[in-house]
Parts: structure tokens; sequence; C-alpha cells
């Protein structure tokens, strides 16, 4: 069995109309010819712009699923279509009925009573054009100021040498023959429930209900090309990582006249060498010498946005952390800003003189060889593991 339209999107078979679309747009991205490098691309576009169409008409989908893939491509492809909804060959009709005739007439009038006239309807209507999404790393120091960084983007675009039409200006144009100037097409199917009727839109005019003689060579008739662009993107103070920026009207194009898309930007935030980021608040380790521990003193602490000082008091223990308030990241989109935990490392010394060795020995002397701890001595050795 060749691969049906729910893999051909990868979804399952009970994904709604969002899903579907979601996965058609991803297919899109991937194997749209002006943008990809797959031998196949254009093959797997038109497959998966099928099977969006299918799947997101309730009628076909409907059809579809009862009737199995290989045999609705089938019908698909040799069904009785004459845009008037009667099938040739003679489809039978509901319950004795006989050729779908009865006291309501043709089953075929019917469903056109029920499912419309014909018209184009929304396969002309103008739509968005499909969103965008690239990625961008900054450093930590750039989400703590805010930076305007530049992006560098190949994303479609309308064609300039057709306006996105498709065809060159001034190329003579005619009526599909396929759909008769209505943009779509009109299928009768064999069901359990007698003949159904379907409409799509027509694939030989796309919708238009027009054809045209040549086709604009520069985009291949698809009236979009790939462009390189380069862009300038705010990024906010405090803005985390994983975090997506939106550009409005920065994406795909839209289809007949309709607006861009956006463009979506997912910010990767760089590890730092001396901070580790806990949302809004920072951690740092400082080295404090042994004197520094035991008589205490003032420090110089680095932050963010340069140099504080810092009160260590006598007796400080290795492992101690101190709070440094709104010293940390700024909050996006509020005033207020985290703050900074600084721990403190007392560093032993590896190698004296002999200057030092001499008073370090006079200390050991003076305070004998037991080491007098407090209580909650163990508690913060715990805690700082």
């Amino acid at each position: 069995m060749s691969e049906d339209f729910y893999e051909v999107l990868g979804v399952s078979r009970d994904a709604n109309e969002d899903e579907i679309q979601q996965a058609y747009r991803k297919k899109a991205r991937e194997y749209h010819p002006d943008v990809s490098d797959d031998p196949n691309a254009e093959e797997k576009f038109k497959k998966a712009k099928k099977a969006k169409e299918v799947l997101t008409d309730e009628e076909q989908r409907q059809m579809y699923d009862q009737m199995g893939h290989d045999r609705y491509v089938e019908a698909d492809k040799h069904g009785a279509t004459d845009n008037g909804g009667r099938g040739a060959g003679g489809v039978g009709g509901v319950g004795g009925m006989g050729g779908g005739q009865g006291p309501f007439g043709d089953m075929s009038d019917i469903f056109e009573t029920f499912f419309g006239g014909g018209g184009r309807g929304d396969s002309n209507r103008p739509r968005q054009g499909r969103d965008l999404r690239t990625g961008l790393r900054i450093d930590l120091e750039d989400a703590y100021h805010g930076v305007e960084k530049e992006l560098n983007v190949t994303r479609p675009d309308t064609c300039p040498d057709c306006n996105g039409e498709g065809h060159p200006p001034g190329t003579d144009s005619h009526q599909c023959p396929e759909c008769n100037g209505r943009g779509q097409t009109t299928t009768v199917q064999r069901t359990p429930m007698g003949r159904v009727q379907q409409r799509q839109t027509c694939r030989r005019c796309e919708g238009d209900g027009t054809v045209y003689d040549e086709t604009c060579s520069t985009c291949r008739g698809d009236g979009v090309v790939r462009e390189d662009a380069s862009l300038s993107v705010e990024i906010p103070a405090g803005i985390e990582d994983g975090q997506t920026l939106r550009m409005e009207r920065e994406g795909a194009p839209g289809e007949r006249g309709g607006p861009k898309g956006d463009l979506l930007i997912e910010v990767s935030v760089a590890a730092h060498p001396d901070f580790e980021r806990d949302g809004a608040d920072l951690h740092h380790q400082e080295p404090i010498s042994f004197p520094q521990a035991v008589f205490g003193d003032t420090i110089e602490v680095s932050t963010l946005d340069g140099k504080v000082e810092l009160d260590v008091p006598s007796g400080t223990q290795s492992g101690e952390t101190f709070r440094l308030s709104g010293k940390g990241m700024p909050r996006l989109r509020r005033r207020s800003d985290g703050d900074l935990y600084v721990q403190v490392q007392v560093v032993t010394p590896d190698s004296l003189d002999e200057e030092q060795r001499d008073a370090l020995e006079a200390f050991a002397e003076a305070g004998g060889e037991e080491v007098d701890v407090d209580q909650g001595f163990f508690e913060k050795i715990k805690s700082s593991f």
C-alpha cells in the first residue's frame, strides 16, 4: 500500500484541523522547491499539499477514511467529474431509487443544495502567509542589558518579476477548461450511502478559474522565490533561554493579496563562565583568603553591571552565601530585578614562604590541634552541597 495522507503529513488519524495545518506548514517549509535541496522536493511538496487539501475538507476526509487511500486516489484519478454534479457511467442510487432518481430527484442535486452552488467561494479569499521560525544565540550580558542584533534569514518572498502572480505581466489568459472558470471541481463517488458529491479546489488553475499561456520563469509559476534578508532584532533586557520573539509581517508571503505571516525567533542564551542563572537570580562563587575569612574584610565582587563591594564578616566559613539585592537579572516587562547570591570559598594556599609558615605554626600551637566547630557548621556544609 502506498503512503497515505496521514503518513505524508506525519499526523494521527484523529488529528484536528489545526494539527493538520501545522504539519502541512512544516512539510511546506521543508520541501518547497524554492527552499529545499532535496531532489524529490517538488513531488513531496505536491503530496503534502494534496494531503492537506483532503484532510482539512470535512466531506473529502470522511470519504477518504471510508474508502481507504488506494481506492480514493484511484477514484480521484478516474472519477466522474463534469462540474455539473452528474457522474458519468450511471452510478447507482440509494435504496432502490435506481440511478439516483426518486421523489426528491437525483441525489447529486440534493447534495448540490446542501453543499452550495459550486462558486469559488473561499478558494479566492486572501490568506495570510505562514509563520516562519528561526533561532538566535546571545550572551548572558546581552540578555542582561538588552541588545539589538542583526539576523540573517533565508525565507520565501513574493516573486519580483511577476509580483506573485505566477505569470509575466500581460500574459494571455482564458477560462480554465477543467472547472469552467468556477475554481472548483465536483466529483461524484459511490459510497454505502449512495452517490456523494465532493467539491475540491481545481488542481489545474488552483482555484483561480483562469489559466495563463505562459509561466513566470523566475518562480516557475509559484509566485514565490527564495530571499536572503538581514533583519534588525530588538532583544529585550531580561529575556530567558528558550523564549520566542515575534516579528510581525516578516514571514512567508500571503496568498491572493493576503498579508505576510510572522517570523518567530527562538532565543538561546549561552552559559556564562562566572554566573549561573536561575530565573531572575544569579549565583556566583567568589574566592577569599584565610585571613579575610578569619578577620573579615570588604571585597569587590563582579556583577554583570560592574563591580560592587561586599562586607565579609569575621569568622566567615567557606561555602557561606551572601545575597546582594537587585544585582541579578532584570525581570522581563517588570521594573524589579532579581538578586545575586555570592558564595565565598576560602582558598587554602598551596605554597608558603618561611615567614608565613612560622606564623601559621605559631597559630596552630596557640590554638591546639582541636578544631572548635559550632553545632550549625555541619548543616551549612550539607546545604552547600
